[in-house]
């Protein structure tokens, strides 16, 4: 039982890590074009190679 006193705030700390995390990428654009990569390479004109 003991072992819960030092679980649940471990817990909670880390739940609040990671909301902060989420909080920031959410902030810094992180997720703004979620298409932008795929659609580009598949839109991307690869140069050749030459023998």
């Amino acid at each position: 039982m003991t072992d819960f006193l030092y679980l649940v705030p471990i817990a909670l700390g880390l739940g609040l890590a990671g909301l902060a995390a989420f909080m920031w990428a959410m902030r810094s654009g992180q997720y703004d074009d979620l298409d932008g990569a795929a659609e580009r390479i598949l839109l991307d004109d690869d140069k050749p190679l030459r023998k």
